[in-house]
């Protein structure tokens, strides 16, 4: 039987028990919507306020009736050592992390995100005030990950999640790495704790989506802090034949400020096209995906590809994880594959890979073929692109070479020898 924390959806809060857990190998059930809980009523029964006496939510019971309230204490409760610091002194600066995440992190972010919400009345000087205490917070970090990877040793720890779950709320509702956040806070907006979450499944189309894809995007614009403006008046029609009056209305400080963000985003270039200094080809990547899509891969998909593939406007590579060694459970290997494509999306129109996890638990690799518009590796095209690919060795592929032409054959269609990986076939992901 799984112990169970109980909560409502998208808790970040809970978040960090639910990582820990995954992490740790914990079993841990969810309790987040009806019949199972309901919050507001459910957190109100007296059953519930004799195990959890304010009420409140992430709340831990565990399958002998032990019971904890408190995110911090439940997330420590269920890692294991190496996420709570293997050694007296890492043990105290993951404290320390997850304190600097409560005392420092929470109240600005708090302040900033909340008018948002519509939870607090927005106020500019309180929200102003709260994003320079945020860059503050940023700053520190920034200065921290300049020579790390993760806040705590060589390995995600409980101050790397609570870290993260403690500025998710920024990450999603405001748009605090905007450009020029982003420029003075390179190491924090591009913090490798936020990648290694790869590696959890936990509601992988809720958390893992939202952190990668709101690490990576980033957001465009400010969170809009005060509803929408009034309708303009109608033209009124007036007292002489021809004549109209516009009735005018004088825009708040509000609103006026509004207007000044929302000219700034307009003025803003556009993103740039990384593909845009190479010729057109006459290779359509979008057929050939259909091709792979809908019909036999061998018969139909494999021969349209060669046939007409562009071998001057694309090229074709070999990847294969550099750390095999750190590869576990087989679930979390596919993870990190799926959570790469997920922060490549804007490269889809443009690259096509088949992906492959090969072996068992504890005991496997990932290798994958990738063809690419260019004949360079477009990662090195985007700044948002260059997250996991130095986590993989790149090897560029003869595409006359037989050696080519048996790994497309055997990656496109997830079946051969594969004389060079050693290990049987598990699960692929494609990436198209």
């Amino acid at each position: 039987m799984a112990a169970t924390l109980y909560t409502y959806p998208e808790n970040w809060r809970a978040f960090k028990a639910q990582i820990a857990a995954q992490y740790s190998g914990a079993r841990l059930k969810i309790a987040s919507t009806s019949p199972a809980f309901t919050f507001g009523q459910s957190n109100r029964s007296p059953v519930f306020l004799s195990n959890f006496p304010l009420g409140k939510v992430p709340a831990y019971q565990g399958d002998d009736g032990f019971c904890l309230f408190e995110s911090n204490a439940i997330a420590h409760y269920l890692s294991n050592d190496a996420l709570r610091g293997s050694t007296p002194q890492a043990s105290a600066q993951v404290l320390q992390w997850v304190s600097f995440a409560d005392s420092e992190i929470i109240p600005p972010a708090s302040a900033w995100v909340f008018p948002t919400l519509g939870i607090m009345q927005f106020n500019k000087q309180a929200t102003e005030q709260a994003k320079e205490e945020v860059k503050r917070v940023l700053a520190v970090l920034n200065q921290h990950l300049n020579t790390r990877t993760f806040l705590v040793g060589e390995r995600v720890s409980l101050a790397d999640v609570t870290v993260v779950c403690s500025l998710l709320w920024l990450y999603k509702q405001v748009s605090l790495f905007e450009k020029s956040i982003k420029q003075c806070f390179p190491q924090t907006c591009t913090h490798k704790q936020f990648l290694a979450f790869n590696n959890f499944s936990i509601l992988s189309e809720s958390i893992s989506v939202l952190l990668f894809k709101i690490v990576i995007s980033l957001a465009k614009k400010f969170a809009e802090m005060q509803p929408k403006k009034e309708t303009p008046a109608k033209k009124e029609k007036g007292s002489k034949e021809g004549e109209k009056k516009k009735e005018e209305k004088k825009a708040t400080p509000a609103e006026e400020e509004m207007d000044e963000c929302e000219a700034a985003l307009a003025s803003e270039p556009k993103a740039k096209d990384p593909f845009a200094h190479l010729p057109k080809s006459s290779f359509i990547m979008d057929e050939f995906k259909r091709k792979y899509s809908n019909e036999d891969t061998l018969t139909v998909a494999l021969p349209y590809f060669w046939d007409h593939f562009d071998r001057e406007g694309f090229s074709i590579w070999h990847s294969e994880y550099r750390f095999p060694e750190e590869l576990t459970m087989s679930f979390m290997s596919c993870n990190l594959i799926t959570g790469m494509f997920q922060r490549l999306d804007k490269l889809r129109k443009n690259a096509f890979a088949s992906v492959i996890l090969f072996g068992a638990n504890n005991d496997s690799c990932i290798t994958g073929i990738w063809v690419f518009r260019g004949q360079d590796l477009a990662f090195t095209l985007s700044d948002d692109w260059q997250i996991d690919y130095e986590s993989y060795t790149w090897r560029k592929l003869d595409v006359d070479s037989e050696e080519c032409k048996t790994m497309v054959k055997e990656y496109f269609a997830w079946e051969g020898e594969f004389k060079h990986v050693g290990k049987p076939f598990n699960q692929g992901k494609i990436f198209k």
